[in-house]
């Protein structure tokens, strides 16, 4: 028992200095600087999401077309959660922090953020969300096809389901409060439309916040004409490859012409595509507005 105790004496002070530090360091990080290169201060890193997300795909482009990647700037995978939760750490401390931003999302309305100047148009300006089917859904489940053709809203309506869930509802929870509050929404998706007996829907969806919105709330109306909706998160390949090969029935969530263009282009004679569920989301790069002086992505290689 002695020996252990001498042990543990030898170690004890090492230990609570080494803990100590670590604190220290992690709540005394520099402020932003603008009269500092701002690659030095995020360590010329971009803080992502998915490997999988098309907006990492556009990142890449931007790192080789603006040159980035000559100046050693990378960009960090992580996901969604990960990103936002480093986000408001460097936002709570003032630090600079670069991200993939997109909108629709709750982060642009909790925090005060902007999005980078494009000016060689890599992301394109802006993108509309479609809803995709499989072939055959209009003749198999014809009810469901109508609700999900009639299915459109807005980013600030979309945005307020993202917050519910955010402060801590279940993504059903705050879809069903959303539909509750919002009922000619949902008359006017589901007026006339044929009632059905408990028959199964599934729907995939990609697991960002964004996405987890449409497709709750979507699911909620078609439970109201009748449906037992079934929803699988899947990385972005796999989703459409589940509508395209009839393994699924639907999903809301395919960002065009950018974010998922590669995909539409592969599958798009094997699916449906019922239109636009919502005009004027964005993707690109984003930061805290605080950092006054860096206002496009040509400025991040100053």
């Amino acid at each position: 028992m002695n020996k252990w105790r001498k042990i543990w004496r030898a170690l004890a002070l090492p230990l609570i200095l080494l803990f100590t530090l670590g604190a220290c360091t992690s709540t005394t990080l520099p402020k932003y600087n603008p009269h500092k290169p701002v690659g030095e201060q995020v360590n010329y890193t971009i803080t992502g999401i998915d490997a999988g997300a098309g907006i990492m795909g556009g990142t890449e482009r931007v790192l080789k077309r603006y040159g980035l990647a000559k100046e050693n700037w990378q960009l960090q995978t992580s996901s969604t959660a990960a990103m936002t939760t480093q986000l408001g750490k460097a936002i709570k401390n003032k630090q600079a922090i670069v991200v993939t931003g997109w909108t629709p999302h709750w982060m642009f309305t909790k925090y005060d953020l902007k999005f980078l100047k494009d000016p060689r148009n890599v992301y394109v300006s802006s993108e509309d969300i479609h809803t995709i089917g499989r072939k055959n859904l209009q003749k198999d489940m014809p009810s469901a096809y109508t609700v999900l053709d009639r299915f459109y809203w807005t980013p600030a309506q979309m945005s307020d389901v993202m917050l519910k869930v955010n402060a801590g509802a279940s993504p059903r929870k705050a879809a069903q409060r959303w539909l509750a509050e919002h009922p000619d929404k949902l008359k006017k998706w589901t007026a006339g439309v044929p009632h059905v007996r408990g028959k199964a829907i599934k729907m995939t969806y990609v697991a960002w916040d964004s996405e987890i919105a449409s497709t709750y709330v979507a699911a909620e109306a078609l439970r109201q004409v009748g449906y037992k909706p079934e929803l699988q998160a899947m990385e972005m390949q796999p989703l459409w490859a589940s509508v395209a090969t009839g393994a699924a029935d639907a999903m809301t969530c395919a960002w065009l012409p950018n974010t998922s263009g590669v995909y539409y282009h592969q599958y798009h004679d094997k699916i449906i595509d019922m239109g636009t569920n919502l005009k004027g989301a964005q993707v690109g790069l984003a930061v805290p507005t605080y950092m006054r002086d860096i206002n496009s992505i040509e400025d991040l290689k100053r």
